[in-house]
């Protein structure tokens, strides 16, 4: 059925339902007050009248659940669609009883038209995920091979040395930035599976990944680890969600500390902060890590603090599930 076979069959039947429980509540009120009308003149006696008003209640409630078979129909159909798992047709207006009422028709219309307008939109971002990891990462790591070889290389001078840094420094931050966007486009694929990792030896990591981006630069990488903790969850979208701050932090931070610590349920990271970094903090509007950082938090329920008052140079995520190291 068509948009155009569906606004005709909406003009044809167009307040069907309403028509016929009409008639319904009216032939159930004529057919009372004639019970009524004889008894009260002693033509009917009162049992009977009681029965009579008993079986044409019925029959009314029976003519109005008759009915009301479209609306469960079309209820069932929506309880019994998953998405991803279901075809949209199922939703088709067809599936619905020949006799239900325009206003139903337009709703299963439309709700199969959503249907259908949401499985596309699954399929896209299969496909877009699906090309993105292996396009984009498959180069990229090409380039990382190459640039590693040509580090090695004996002759190469000093200037040279600076510009294969930067390269590695640039396809570094792109490899993260490709992992995170790609962890934030699946919305069936949290960050990859669930599993035990304990979040200092994570930090660590992190930590030596940056220190070797950042090498050369006046800003120094430190660790704090007042306490030790674990996590279930996914440890993609964590590393990810500490290189951003961390990425952030030394963006602000031109020279000095970026110290990160690692508190019973929270890791901290915080920058010494002066006259240009403070009012970088003081922006309504977040930077992209900063940005990304809060997406991943929303997605997986780390709750993140940025710039906490009296510590304009601070992030904070909290992990109210935490666990303890030792399995």
């Amino acid at each position: 059925m068509n948009a155009k076979e569906v606004d005709g069959a909406a003009i044809f039947r167009a307040g069907a339902f309403r028509r016929r429980i009409a008639w319904v509540f009216s032939l159930q009120f004529v057919a009372v007050a004639i019970v009524c009308v004889m008894g009260a003149y002693d033509q009917a006696p009162l049992p009977a009248a009681i029965a009579v008003i008993v079986i044409v209640t019925g029959l009314a409630w029976l003519a109005t659940r008759r009915e009301w078979r479209s609306v469960s129909a079309l209820a069932r159909l929506i309880r019994e669609w998953h998405d991803g798992l279901s075809d949209p047709a199922a939703l088709r207006p067809e599936r619905l009883p020949q006799d239900a009422d325009a206003d139903l028709v337009a709703l299963a219309y439309g709700l199969h038209g959503f249907a259908s307008r949401i499985a596309d939109y699954g399929q896209r971002e299969r496909n877009f995920t699906r090309d993105a990891s292996h396009e984009l990462r498959t180069p990229l790591t090409v380039i990382r091979m190459a640039v590693d070889m040509l580090a090695d290389e004996p002759g190469l001078g000093e200037s040279g040395q600076r510009s294969v840094r930067r390269i590695h420094r640039a396809t570094r931050e792109l490899e993260a930035l490709v992992e995170v966007l790609l962890i934030l486009a699946r919305e069936s694929d949290p960050g990859g599976s669930a599993e035990r990792f304990v979040v200092n030896d994570v930090l660590r990591r992190e930590l030596e990944t940056a220190r070797d981006l950042m090498a050369g630069t006046p800003v120094e990488l430190q660790l704090e680890e007042a306490a030790c903790f674990a996590l279930h969850g996914s440890v993609r979208a964590f590393s990810v969600l500490c290189w951003q701050l961390i990425r952030d932090a030394c963006q602000h931070a031109d020279a000095g500390r970026v110290v990160v610590t690692v508190m019973p349920g929270a890791i901290t990271v915080s920058h010494a902060t002066g006259a240009a970094g403070a009012i970088r903090a003081g922006e309504e509007r977040l930077s992209f890590e900063l940005a990304i950082a809060q997406r991943i938090s929303d997605r997986f329920a780390w709750p993140l603090e940025l710039h906490a008052p009296g510590k304009p140079g601070e992030a904070r995520v909290r992990f109210p599930d935490t666990l303890p190291v030792a399995a």
